[in-house]
């Protein structure tokens, strides 16, 4: 069963291809990616490993967490579940009837 790791912290120039470099050293990565905003394309500055079992993902994170990559100290720890976002908020204005317009246009 894989374990999910979150990194945070990251060089915001780390490809995922580096970031699963980095972790391949401490055993076998299944996936890793790096977050990226999607509009703009640009890394966020953390992402996601998962390592094939338990005992490497936390022998990862022991051996990464608090370390440099790039002039900035990662974060590593086990990746939490996402939480439900709240779905909703239809975007339309409902405003009242009783505005007056500040201008006469006819």
């Amino acid at each position: 069963m894989a374990s999910k790791i979150y990194v945070g912290g990251l060089p915001y120039s780390t490809t995922d291809a580096q970031l699963s470099d980095l972790f391949a050293v401490h055993g076998v990565v299944a996936s890793a990616r790096v977050i990226t905003d999607r509009f703009t394309g640009q890394s966020r500055g953390f992402g996601f490993v998962e390592m094939a079992s338990p005992e490497e993902a936390q022998k990862a994170i022991t051996a990464l967490n608090g370390t440099e990559l790039g002039g900035r100290t990662l974060t590593v720890n086990e990746a939490k579940p996402q939480e439900p976002r709240g779905g909703g908020g239809g975007g339309r204005f409902e405003g009242g009837g009783d505005r007056k317009q500040s201008r006469d246009r006819w």
